[in-house]
């Protein structure tokens, strides 16, 4: 990496660490109290001065972005003050569980990094003087869970940062209490932030504009699958019962496994994706990040070949009976082939093959979350139109209704954070627009609280929608030539894709 790339990679530690698998980052936290963060954007100035600009006039554009997104975001915004999300991604261990080295060096990789735990709180406490009540609230269950399989009884180490675990909820605890009770960042604060990461200027009345259009053509594509599969039911009496069917929590990975091999063969047979070779298990997720219910972990472009991993992790044991029946319903026959199909292929899974033959360390190292979620969202419904269980309008049913909590984060997004709406308000949008339960539909609301760009999924997917577009009017286009060049672009910013 020349300067520039590696001064934007010193601001994104543990998202490079996993996502790109720059694993010389091991056993390191990154120094997020104020002075870090001024010392760190200061460097990314630096060598943007001092370094030449990048010969790929794509890639220059790329890195650009990244820098310019950081120095919003932690410069003009100060978010590392009021969102303790990156303080938490600076603590997580769990990066240290797949076999991407020998297990003694990443063991010794873990306690190096959990032997800075109290230095990364101290600096985490000192920023964190923003942190709204909402905000703290719905994050006390992510902060918790950070320290699952700790044990004081294991040594100093262990002991020191249980230790400082205990005094960044204790900091946490008292915003969820006392913090102030508005969580907005405020419409210009929310443009800003969404276009610098995408490189693009946004306007949220537009972006709420196309939201709503797309949420009643998924409306529709919701009422017509259902209708194909029982037309003497009405919509919300079927839903239920479609996710009511599922497999006991014992089947849910054999479940998993069985479709992932089903979605590589279905997207290797149309050509969806340019690479689908690797190893792709299915197992739960790791202690720290059981509050997962379906992601993925992939073999990082600057990893030797290394397994992925397709969390898929069931409700524990002791819950009780209406939790873990609620847990269950994510893992129906109706949600689980549409999100099998985001999160392995031609989705995350296929696109992280793809970012370990992209041609430049930018493209290879700097994702666009947007970019990311969007291509992964957006294959749901190609392989609908591409006719993935055709005979079956429960996959059209399942691809709607993802699409549709999607489609309701980034309405909830755009409102929340302009004032438009409360938490309770987006609450019921989750209700009654993505059909979610009220417990689930509390639990997204919470998250647009702390996630405020959490509508990348739909807005990424509309941006490769309409490159798509755009592509179909040259001659030659074919979906396979579209998505091989998309994704030779690795995970380009959303501004890029014309």
């Amino acid at each position: 990496m020349d300067d520039r790339l590696r001064a934007v990679c010193d601001l994104m530690m543990p998202t490079v660490r996993e996502m790109a698998g720059l694993h010389e980052y091991d056993g390191r936290v990154q120094d997020l109290s104020p002075d870090g963060i001024r010392r760190a954007l200061a460097a990314v100035n630096t060598a943007r001065r001092n370094t030449p600009r990048l010969e790929d006039p794509h890639d220059e554009a790329h890195l650009r972005v990244f820098e310019d997104a950081l120095r919003v975001q932690y410069g003009e915004l100060e978010l590392h003050r009021r969102d303790p999300y990156p303080h938490l991604s600076n603590l997580e261990l769990a990066c240290y569980d797949r076999e991407y080295a020998p297990r003694k060096e990443r063991a010794a990789a873990r306690r190096n990094h959990l032997a800075q735990w109290p230095d990364a709180v101290d600096a985490a406490i000192a920023s964190l003087d923003r942190v709204s009540s909402p905000v703290a609230a719905a994050l006390l269950g992510s902060a918790q869970g950070l320290a699952a399989d700790l044990d004081p009884g294991q040594g100093p180490v262990e002991a020191a940062a249980l230790g400082a675990h205990a005094r960044l909820m204790a900091h946490l605890e008292d915003a969820a209490e006392h913090g102030d009770p508005d969580p907005r960042l405020g419409g210009p604060a929310l443009a800003a932030l969404m276009g610098s990461q995408e490189g693009l200027r946004v306007d949220l009345t537009a972006l709420a504009d196309a939201a709503g259009k797309e949420r009643v053509r998924l409306g529709q594509l919701l009422a017509d699958s259902c209708r194909a599969l029982d037309p003497r039911r009405a919509v919300d009496d079927l839903i239920p019962e479609l996710l009511a069917d599922h497999p006991g929590a014992e089947g849910v990975i054999p479940e998993a496994a069985r479709l992932t091999e089903e979605v590589i063969a279905f997207t290797r047979e149309r050509r969806l994706a340019p690479y689908l070779d690797g190893e792709c298990l299915v197992g739960p997720a790791p202690p720290s990040r059981r509050w997962a219910m379906a992601m993925m972990t992939w073999a990082g472009p600057g990893e030797p070949e290394t397994p992925s991993w397709y969390h898929v992790t069931p409700p524990e044991p002791d819950w009780p009976a209406q939790e873990r029946e609620e847990w269950l319903t994510v893992f129906s026959r109706t949600s689980l082939p549409s999100i099998t199909v985001h999160e392995v292929a031609p989705g995350h899974f296929a696109h992280g093959r793809a970012l370990r033959r992209a041609s430049s360390p930018v493209r290879r190292v700097l994702h666009s979350l947007a970019f990311c979620e969007g291509w992964a969202h957006y294959v749901e419904e190609v392989c609908l139109d591409e006719g993935f269980r055709a005979r079956d309008p429960r996959f059209a049913i399942g691809v709607a209704l993802e699409a549709l909590v999607r489609v309701t984060r980034l309405t909830c997004a755009i409102g929340l954070h302009t004032g438009a709406m409360d938490v309770a308000e987006a609450t019921r949008l989750f209700v009654r627009d993505a059909h979610l339960a009220p417990a689930g539909a509390s639990s997204e609301a919470r998250r647009g609280t702390f996630d405020a760009g959490y509508g990348r999924y739909t807005w990424g997917k509309l941006e490769i929608r309409r490159a798509r577009d755009r592509a179909q009017r040259s001659p030659g286009f074919s979906v396979p030539s579209f998505h091989a060049g998309l994704l030779a672009l690795g995970a380009p910013p959303l501004g890029l894709l014309p």
